[in-house]
């Protein structure tokens, strides 16, 4: 539902509940408050709901613009499809396995592993990217003493300390790239790996031992799931049980200023841009959740808030290709599910590749025999390097073509070409590093000073939807009781 939303009149002068940004955080925060019972209203400055966990049409087919899979830990994403009534709709990606491409060369990544992190350092699989005498190193780590690496602050330290350089390099780089859109220099342990410091202590030390811990404690079956259609029919279920409790979502509106009203109501400014020209209104509510990354602008000055100087990580700006493509060479999945890419690699610029139609068993349903869909990802940082910038219109799906001919190792030309769409995302992949963590902490600690306030979003919890959604149902938890109590 957008702007001609029906339930309440969007000029009340008295919601319960405001929650600003319509990504999955804020639409979960959103459901949790309107079936509290509280008349909830939505603002989000795109055209759309979603956020990254979008839609589009590509060739006749609706795949996924943004993230197409979720983490299974937790539970917490199965446990909402399942309260939406998506649960049958929910699917494994097929068992092939995914590669890196790699200066020395491509190799498999680790079938049981986090993050690049093996499992089982001789694992074939490892063997074969790392070499023998890389895997032997990394097989050192199930016998360093405990203090190896119990210093490291970022993944990419504590991998180095415990399994080598060539792990870092090989498997870890390629995967945080691909999930990160960053450097596993660059990346805190605890906000990549929630969990693995914990399972390392327990382990004696180990990696090795405590990705297996991890892996035998998570949810049986893969470590990642999707949904048959689309993950982005999540955002349609979330946005049809709000509306279906008498919540509101307005998008085209901004929230630009929050203050405080003698009485404790909280109002929110906004601008509407469908409504001309960029007409402003003042919502007044007992409750506010802001679920977006401009949450330290919004809140400075709210209950004498400092927030003027916290500086949240804006990620790399991340574009997606995606192609469709008549090639029966594809059919054999010469990459497994997809390709990630390590670092110093020249002949390509994509940071990744995901075969759609190896992956998913319903994508390639949907596209039929002989079609493949392969979608594209580029844009990382590196310490404060910003890849250069990509080429527009059909000089970028030219290059898109090219690279993924040789991360598949298959010539694919552009007469195969069905279709193709491009979409580029800012502000959706936040770097976990200590900095900004520490941007993160502040926030949260000035919004919980704040009565009837609290944030949420992936810029708070971490990337994925696994971190996303328990933090945004905490969020609206902690502020449905009455205000200030």
């Amino acid at each position: 539902m957008s702007e001609a939303a029906t339930g309440p009149d969007a000029g009340s002068p008295a919601w319960e509940a405001v929650v600003v940004g319509a990504g999955v955080a804020g639409l979960v925060a959103a459901r949790e408050l309107a079936r509290a019972g509280l008349r909830t209203l939505v603002v989000d400055e795109r055209d759309a709901p979603g956020g990254a966990v979008r839609g589009h049409d590509v060739a006749g087919l609706r795949l996924d613009a943004g993230a197409e899979s979720y983490a299974t830990r937790n539970g917490s994403v199965a446990a909402l499809l399942a309260d939406l009534g998506l649960a049958d709709d929910v699917v494994t990606p097929e068992p092939r396995g995914a590669w890196a491409h790699l200066t020395s060369g491509d190799g498999p990544l680790p079938r049981t592993g986090l993050l690049g992190v093996p499992a089982y350092p001789l694992a074939p699989d490892v063997r074969r990217t790392l070499g023998t005498r890389g895997a032997l190193r990394a097989a050192l780590d199930l016998v360093l003493p405990a203090r190896a690496g119990a210093g490291a602050t970022t993944l990419g330290a504590l991998v180095r300390a415990r399994m080598g350089d060539a792990v870092v390099a090989r498997l870890v780089h390629p995967v945080v790239g691909g999930v990160h859109a960053a450097d596993p220099d660059d990346v805190a342990v605890d906000a990549a790996a929630p969990g693995l410091r914990d399972a390392r202590d327990a382990a004696g030390g180990s990696l090795a031992r405590a990705v297996r811990r991890m892996r035998a404690s998570a949810p049986a079956g893969t470590a990642v799931e999707g949904v048959a259609g689309g993950v982005h029919r999540l955002v349609d279920a979330l946005v049809a049980d709000v509306t279906a409790h008498g919540g509101v979502l307005l998008t085209r509106t901004s929230a630009v200023s929050v203050t405080r009203e003698p009485d404790g109501a909280l109002v929110v400014g906004t601008q509407d841009r469908h409504l001309p020209p960029r007409a402003s209104r003042d919502l007044r509510t007992a409750r506010l959740i802001v679920a977006t990354p401009g949450a330290a602008t919004l809140l400075d000055g709210l209950d004498d808030a400092d927030l003027g100087d916290v500086r949240l990580d804006d990620g790399a700006p991340v574009t997606l290709v995606t192609l469709v493509l008549d090639a029966p060479a594809l059919d054999a999945a010469p990459r497994g599910t997809g390709v990630l890419v390590g670092p110093g690699v020249g002949d390509v610029r994509a940071k990744a590749l995901t075969h759609a139609t190896a992956k998913w068993a319903w994508t390639a349903a949907a596209a039929g025999p002989g079609r493949h869909v392969v979608r594209l990802s580029y844009g990382r940082m590196t310490g404060a390097a910003v890849d250069p910038a990509l080429p527009a219109g059909d000089a970028l799906v030219d290059l898109a073509l090219r690279d993924a001919s040789t991360l598949l190792g298959a010539p694919l030309r552009r007469d195969a070409l069905a279709g193709s769409a491009v979409v580029r995302w800012t502000q959706s992949l936040p770097r976990p590093s200590a900095a900004h963590r520490a941007a993160v902490a502040a926030v949260r600690a000035a919004a919980g000073g704040m009565p009837g306030v609290a944030v949420c979003g992936a810029w708070a919890a971490g990337n994925g939807l696994a971190s996303v959604v328990p933090d945004a149902v905490a969020a609206a938890r902690s502020v449905v009781g009455p205000p200030g109590a």
